[in-house]
């Protein structure tokens, strides 16, 4: 089989789990995706709200939960500190569950220690991620490949191969590769990245940029995720032959709500920008970091990991993502 068909074949399985219509074989409702429109919340950080009053108050159902690390070794706890089973991280999934909702559950981020390190083999590391995915039954994980995870080849890869592996192992659970961009899309990390994982046959749910922190700050975040979406695009049809359409299925987007670590300013007006594109394109993901700051501040233009530093009211950006139906 030459590697053409290899990737036609991947791409085939990954859309066919991901719901999308092949034909006759693929009839039937596919259960919708747990991480399309999954803001991101932090139970260690930031005065968390209770998810369940969050839903009550939003209708969002679903929470990409951050951040599972390395307890010292190749071991995943929550922050690197909590028990992975047993305390205030489990008790929170059972009560989003047992109120109709569903979690994703995510690796990495930019601090603390990170299992793609940790975990010296691609066999640890693959069964680090699935330990974490038998505790909970989860049907989807969202790694969030950044700092120092993202700053080696070798430690890149790593990542890359053990998601392959957990994917070969269960093609129905939803996988997310979040990172960081450029206005023009992918740095040559990340390229390197989506080249590799099409070269070991590897295709996620969502190839999911953050589209914020530029160094100098952007003025207009809506446009700027745009033009950095298209560019990821472009990558993915070039690293897998892939149609356009295709190609935009398996792309997303991270943004953050307000003032951003870069000075930059992300507006609910941004947000609708980014809706309405990922609406057109019928984009893998819209989520956000994060709903601990999705409040005001008691001084504006504030930077705070418990509000957004910008006018709004409580819940407005997640009110935006809750739109979000693929």
């Amino acid at each position: 089989m030459t590697a053409r068909h290899v990737l036609v074949t991947v791409l085939a399985t990954a859309l066919g789990c991901a719901g999308v219509a092949l034909g006759p074989a693929s009839a039937g409702a596919a259960p919708s995706p747990v991480g399309r429109s999954a803001p991101y919340e932090y139970l260690g950080w930031g005065s968390p709200q209770p998810p369940t009053a969050v839903m009550a108050t939003t209708g969002i159902r679903t929470f990409t939960l951050a951040f599972m690390l390395s307890k010292k070794t190749c071991d995943p706890a929550w922050d690197g500190s909590r028990p992975l089973t047993g305390g205030a991280d489990q008790a929170a999934i059972t009560g989003i569950r047992a109120a109709g909702g569903d979690v994703v559950v995510s690796f990495g981020g930019w601090s603390g220690r990170k299992l793609g390190q940790k975990c010296t083999s691609v066999t640890a590391l693959a069964g680090a991620y699935q330990k974490v995915i038998n505790a909970y039954a989860l049907r989807a994980i969202d790694i969030d490949i950044e700092h120092s995870e993202m700053a080696a080849k070798t430690v890149r890869n790593r990542v890359i191969a053990a998601l392959a592996a957990v994917q070969r192992a269960d093609p129905t659970l939803e996988t997310y590769v979040t990172f960081g961009t450029t206005p023009s899309g992918p740095d040559a990390r990340g390229k390197q990245m989506i080249a590799y994982a099409a070269s070991i046959g590897f295709l996620p749910t969502g190839w999911t940029v953050m589209p914020f922190d530029f160094g100098a700050p952007a003025t207009d975040i809506g446009h700027a995720s745009i033009t950095a979406l298209q560019a990821l695009a472009l990558n993915l049809r070039t690293a897998y032959g892939a149609t356009d359409a295709v190609a935009y299925q398996h792309s997303g987007v991270s943004s953050m709500n307000g003032r951003t670590d870069d000075g930059e300013t992300v507006t609910l007006a941004d947000f609708q920008t980014i809706l309405a594109f990922a609406q057109q394109h019928h984009l893998a993901r819209f989520t956000f970091w994060s709903i601990n700051r999705d409040r005001p501040c008691a001084i504006l233009n504030t930077l705070s990991d418990a509000c957004s530093g910008v006018t709004q009211t409580p819940y407005a950006f997640t009110s935006v993502i809750s739109q979000y139906q693929g």
